[in-house]
């Protein structure tokens, strides 16, 4: 019997290629030639001479054969960044909302139907990039406030279709940041309006949890530590308790961030949150390029996970200090895309050498340090030991890598991390069903998905000026790179 994409193989799968990460002891191991055996979504066998009955067998080739990638801040829109790559002050070209954006009334950039979208079109690229756990986010920039409960309920039907884990929950806060007339920046707050979302957001947790056969999780999204009163942030810590989900809360990001704080509450994110009793093992805290003092302790001593997004941080001049010393201090590290290209290969990659040049060391980060982030360190903040890793009992979630087209050295690990990218990333199976093989995702058509989700964000660019400061023409917003001759832009 063939095997069909979209679905789960009736009967043992025994998969082959030149290489296999499996897991022995806590630890990633490497077989070469090695064999890889799912059945009924689980993985049954990894190592050499499977000698049972199989139905069905693949071989991959000249390539590597790993868990799955669990991708903490998993970009889950169509991203907005790059709009802002260079294109500055933030305030002035549409980051920040200005104050007569705000007294007009903020409203919905896209329909219901183009948020809909928009998820299932990044669930698809994250897939296509070997991700196949994921925690969405998405910009609140060109939203009336928060995220929507309708939206999230979309969203898990887009993740049942395309077969993406998925932890789910729509982000909700209490305040925003504005730009005043005069350039200064200010936070305004509406307590009760983000308290009604963190309400609404705890009801989508309760209904959704641990659905579609353990496909779909819970769990909660604050959005950013700056935009957050004290109130919402206790009692978002307590619900994450009392659903046992995990909690995300973006923090230690940015400078507006860090004079917000110290304007409003005289201290650091982790100084704050520890005194709100939010920090614990549950609580995913990207981004960790800002902190000083004893942040770091803070965060570690809490058990929170920090999540490592090296290319937007970079993008905006940001990395930690140092990926080596988080590590070596025993901090919990997690990744996250959070930006487009939703690449996994290339955000190790960056993260690698933005460490090495910080240390001014080529020994100060190895390559299996950023894959173990980026397989069993995501996994284990979220309490899953099955997934993340390839041995039997865990869930059949696996990411194959074709090195064919590479420089290869001795060892897979670091011939990924010198000449691959996630475009290399050939065959994806979540919880052992085949959802992309040879590139191909079943239920996502190229030559109809890309021009859609293409024509929805230049809708968006169009709006870029209603909710800029000064309202410029969107030709005063986005650079040119050189000049224009002639010719539509």
């Amino acid at each position: 019997m063939s095997l069909r994409l979209g679905e789960r193989p009736r009967g043992p799968l025994l998969l082959t290629a030149r290489w296999v990460v499996g897991h022995e002891n806590d630890h990633h191991v490497l077989l070469p030639g090695g064999e890889v055996v799912v059945d009924e979504g689980a993985v049954r066998f990894v190592g050499h001479g499977y000698a049972g009955e199989v139905a069905h067998r693949l071989d991959l080739g000249d390539a590597l054969i790993g868990p799955g990638f669990v991708d903490l801040d998993a970009l889950s829109d169509l991203d907005t960044t790059i709009l802002g790559f260079d294109n500055q002050p933030a305030w002035r070209k549409g980051r920040v909302w200005p104050r007569s954006y705000v007294e007009r009334g903020p409203y919905e950039m896209y329909s219901e139907d183009e948020l809909a979208y928009q998820k299932r079109f990044a669930f698809a690229q994250l897939l296509r990039n070997g991700i196949t756990t994921a925690l969405p986010i998405a910009s609140l920039f060109y939203r009336q406030w928060g995220e929507t409960v309708g939206e999230f309920e979309a969203a898990i039907d887009a993740a049942v279709e395309l077969g993406l884990r998925v932890y789910l929950g729509p982000a909700y806060r209490t305040g925003n940041v504005v730009v005043e007339s005069d350039g200064t920046m200010v936070a305004d707050f509406d307590e009760a309006r983000g308290l009604a979302e963190l309400e609404a957001a705890i009801d989508f947790c309760r209904r959704h949890d641990d659905t579609h056969g353990g496909l779909v999780r819970a769990m909660l999204a604050p959005d950013r530590v700056e935009t957050c009163t004290a109130e919402l942030l206790r009692r978002s810590a307590a619900a994450a308790r009392d659903l046992a989900v995990p909690i995300r809360l973006h923090c230690c990001q940015g400078q507006m961030e860090v004079d917000t704080l110290r304007r409003l509450h005289g201290t650091t994110a982790p100084g704050w949150l520890r005194s709100l009793d939010f920090l614990s093992e549950r609580s995913l805290l990207p981004h960790a390029t800002y902190v000083s003092g004893d942040d770091l302790d803070i965060i570690r001593d809490s058990g929170a996970t920090i999540v490592h997004c090296p290319l937007v941080s970079a993008r905006h001049g940001g990395v930690i200090r140092s990926f080596r010393t988080y590590r070596e201090a025993g901090q919990r590290i997690g990744m996250g895309t959070d930006t487009w290209p939703p690449d996994m290969i290339l955000n190790m990659q960056l993260g690698m050498m933005l460490c090495r040049v910080v240390e001014r060391d080529i020994g100060a980060v190895r390559a299996e340090h950023y894959y173990d982030a980026a397989t069993v360190g995501g996994a284990d903040a979220l309490g899953r030991p099955d997934l993340g890793r390839l041995r039997p009992g865990a869930r059949a979630d696996i990411a194959v890598i074709d090195l064919a087209h590479t420089l290869r050295g001795p060892d897979p690990i670091q011939s990924m991390m010198t000449g691959a990218s996630g475009r290399d990333v050939t065959t994806v199976l979540v919880d052992g069903r085949l959802v992309m093989h040879e590139r191909r995702i079943a239920g996502f058509d190229d030559e109809t998905d890309w021009p859609r989700a293409q024509a929805q964000f230049d809708g968006l660019i169009a709006r870029y000026p209603e909710r800029t400061h000064g309202h410029p023409p969107v030709e005063e917003i986005f650079s040119s790179s050189y000049p224009l001759r002639g010719g539509a832009r």
